[in-house]
């Protein structure tokens, strides 16, 4: 089962964007549980093509849904909350996060990227990554309108991820 063990052994996440790559440093030390379902999603093929569907100015980009609505996701599971204290990891520019309704126990597929610090999520979103290389990929993905931030069509695409060493 090579397949298996590669996944497993992937210590980051290659996302494609149409502005260049952005490499995400995953951290299962802080969310074990949901590192595998990113792993899992991406070797998958999961990802690949689908919308950046709520982006917020100053905010963050949110992804991982194929439907583009924000209620989507696979037909996984939902994976139980792995928040940390702050001491140990705090929403800052470039980290990765995963998406969840009220319910702090639903994240599934969909995930958000930071555009600057929000201390308000710390302690109350699972944080699975870190951007180490392509954060300019990521400033330069399409912002949505309004409060919500909802992409207008067309929106920008996660074109491919992968996993890598």
């Amino acid at each position: 089962m090579p397949g298996v063990l590669r996944a497993q052994a992937a210590t980051t996440a290659i996302f494609e964007l149409k502005d260049g790559p952005v490499t995400i440093q995953l951290l299962p030390d802080l969310a074990p549980r949901h590192v595998e379902r990113i792993r899992t999603l991406i070797g998958q093929g999961f990802y690949d093509n689908t919308p950046f569907h709520r982006v917020i100015q100053g905010f963050m980009a949110q992804g991982g849904d194929p439907t583009g609505t924000g209620t989507g996701g696979s037909r996984l599971p939902d994976v139980a909350a792995e928040f940390v204290p702050a001491s140990r990891a705090r929403f800052l520019r470039g980290t990765c996060g995963m998406a969840r309704t009220q319910n702090p126990n639903s994240a599934n597929s969909q995930f958000f990227i930071m555009f600057a610090p929000a201390p308000s999520l710390d302690g109350q979103y699972t944080i699975w990554g870190r951007v180490v290389s392509g954060m300019e990929a990521v400033d330069r993905i399409k912002r949505g309108v309004g409060s919500s931030g909802m992409v207008p069509a067309p929106a920008d695409r996660l074109i491919r991820a992968r996993l890598g060493a």
